[in-house]
């Protein structure tokens, strides 16, 4: 596995400890600042989570019972009550996904935007834009999840390991195009500021153009004088 689970992620003590509900713990756990609450009304659609429990074969019911607080009255030993919380994140992760294209989604996912909770693009010429997270595939399992920057175009790792190791299905790849589909004023105007490596001041590339004609041109002059090596 490229990352860790997001059992272990959100498994130290914090102010989500004494949340109320299991969404609003998960979201305030260290390490899950990266993910919106996702409405209860949503995940109660069975609709919305389809095909879902083959992405989580083990203990599904039991994990969509502990993300909408709905608990079975059935004793289960503390393996398996592990087990069950590592589904329920699991589960959470996928079902956010899908959320976070859903026009409720865009618009939660907005604020943390405007807010800067995913950071600010390092590249020096896009002049701290504001990232948003994006998967590099939807398959889990596969890839960390990444920040993109809608003004250079291009992705960047999350500067906190923690971060650094959210699976990025959980995100999808699809989210922040969706974001600037609905949201088109977000878009920036695209950097035309490009940094130009140069040695003494002239551009390196023009140097070795330079370089390159002046070996051209010499070719040329010991083919006319007749000079060989």
């Amino acid at each position: 596995m490229l990352f860790r689970s997001l059992n272990e992620l959100s498994s130290t003590d914090s102010d989500s400890d004494y949340c109320k509900y299991w969404v609003e713990w998960f979201t305030y756990a260290e390490g899950n600042e990266y993910f919106c609450e996702v409405d209860e009304e949503y995940i109660l659609d069975r609709f919305n989570l389809t095909n879902l429990q083959n992405e989580v074969p083990n203990y599904y019911v039991e994990a969509l019972q502990m993300i909408t607080d709905n608990p079975s009255d059935k004793p289960m030993s503390e393996e398996v009550r592990e087990q069950v919380e590592r589904s329920a994140k699991h589960l959470y992760g996928l079902i956010h996904a899908r959320y976070i294209i859903t026009a409720p989604g865009l618009k939660k996912m907005l604020d943390k935007f405007k807010r800067g909770d995913y950071g600010r693009c390092p590249r020096v010429y896009c002049h701290q834009n504001t990232l948003m997270p994006v998967g590099i595939t939807d398959v889990p399992g596969q890839k960390p999840v990444k920040l993109y920057c809608c003004r250079c175009e291009d992705i960047y790792n999350p500067k906190s390991r923690r971060h650094n190791m959210i699976d990025g299905a959980y995100f999808g790849t699809s989210f922040p195009h969706m974001l600037l589909q609905v949201y088109p004023t977000l878009k920036p105007a695209p950097s035309e500021q490009r940094y130009v490596p140069r040695i003494f001041g002239f551009k390196i590339h023009s140097i070795a153009e330079l370089h390159r004609w002046q070996d051209e041109q010499r070719e040329k002059q010991k083919k006319r004088l007749g000079i060989t090596e």
